[in-house]
């Protein structure tokens, strides 16, 4: 019906960090008027991020995520704002604290997956600092807000990354309420990005092809992925990174999903891709290793239960879903 808002069913909609159920209000970014009416709307909410780490409170009800704009302001200097957009409840945006507002204990451990080390405010202990991918794996933090929470971090990644303009070298400033820099010298205008990463199974049959990562968990395999190139469809990029990786020859691509992967600001497309070949010739500057399994050894790698110790990607990977969007075929 026109004019109605119609919903599908969709895979990507139950992968982690999708369904913040936004209206992001994109052509109203610029009209200076609607956002100062937002930021004094009383029903307005920010999310906090300190650095790239969600902040949360700790309430009689649990983590709450959300903070009214004058919490964010007290808490510290704030490097960034961004409307994220609307719900039912009121506006929504995400500040930006300098890093310096939190204290951290320990030293990073090289290649981990997760920040673990521990990051604290100063006399807020009803403050939680938690890295993203804590949030997703523990379902401490609602859907909706996780979405937006990585709607933010990948947002304010860019930022960190493009204070000068990419034309004229000079400093750049924040605009279109959070979604754009302008440069002052050059009147250049510049875009966040996102990278489009494929992810994929080579499937033969019964059989679907899988790799391991030197940095994965023990026993651990996963789909195939590598970031789709300039000049490239998405069918040719799944081929030519299964060939790279594995030596396997594909034919016909199916897409199946997408994720959004706030690590730090990539696209994820799922797919499957119809194996032409069987021998597998490894990348060893990739994989340490790859090989075919049957449905019933993904079956029970999901399960969580294979006699051999093989272990599937947890919930929060797009790799997760589409293995269990294979088997069920």
């Amino acid at each position: 019906m026109r004019g109605a808002m119609r919903t599908f069913p969709e895979l990507s909609s139950e992968i982690p960090f999708s369904g913040s159920g936004l209206n992001r209000l994109s052509e109203k970014r610029d009209d200076a008027a609607f956002v100062a009416a937002l930021l004094a709307d009383p029903r307005a909410r920010t999310l906090i991020l300190i650095g790239e780490t969600p902040v949360l409170r700790q309430t009689a009800l649990g983590l709450d995520a959300w903070f009214s704009l004058a919490d964010a302001e007290r808490l510290g200097a704030a490097r960034g704002q961004a409307l994220l957009g609307s719900v039912a409840t009121g506006p929504c945006f995400a500040t930006r604290i300098d890093e310096s507002a939190a204290e951290v204990e320990g030293e990073p451990e090289p290649g981990a997956m997760m920040d673990r080390r521990k990051r604290f405010v100063p006399g807020r202990p009803d403050l939680v600092l938690t890295d993203l991918r804590a949030l997703a794996l523990t379902g401490a933090a609602a859907p909706d807000a996780l979405a937006m929470m990585a709607q933010a971090k990948s947002l304010f990644h860019w930022h960190s990354r493009h204070g000068f303009c990419g034309n004229c070298g000079q400093p750049s400033r924040i605009s279109g309420a959070g979604w754009r820099r302008d440069c002052p010298a050059c009147k250049a205008m510049h875009f966040p990005r996102t990278d489009p990463v494929v992810i994929m199974l080579a499937v033969d049959g019964d059989d679907c092809l899988m790799g391991r990562s030197a940095r994965f968990g023990k026993g651990m395999y996963s789909a195939l992925a590598g970031f789709l190139e300039p000049g490239e469809t998405i069918e040719e990029a799944v081929r030519r990174e299964i060939q790279e990786e594995s030596g396997i020859l594909t034919g016909q691509v199916t897409y199946l999903a997408s994720q959004s992967w706030p690590f730090p600001a990539s696209l994820m497309i799922g797919c499957l891709a119809e194996a032409l070949s069987r021998e597998i010739t490894i990348d060893a500057d990739e994989l340490e290793d790859a090989r075919w399994f049957s449905r019933a050894d993904v079956r029970l790698m999901l399960e969580g239960r294979h006699p051999q110790g093989f272990a599937a990607p947890q919930k929060i990977a797009i790799a997760h879903h589409l293995l269990r969007a294979w088997e069920a075929r």
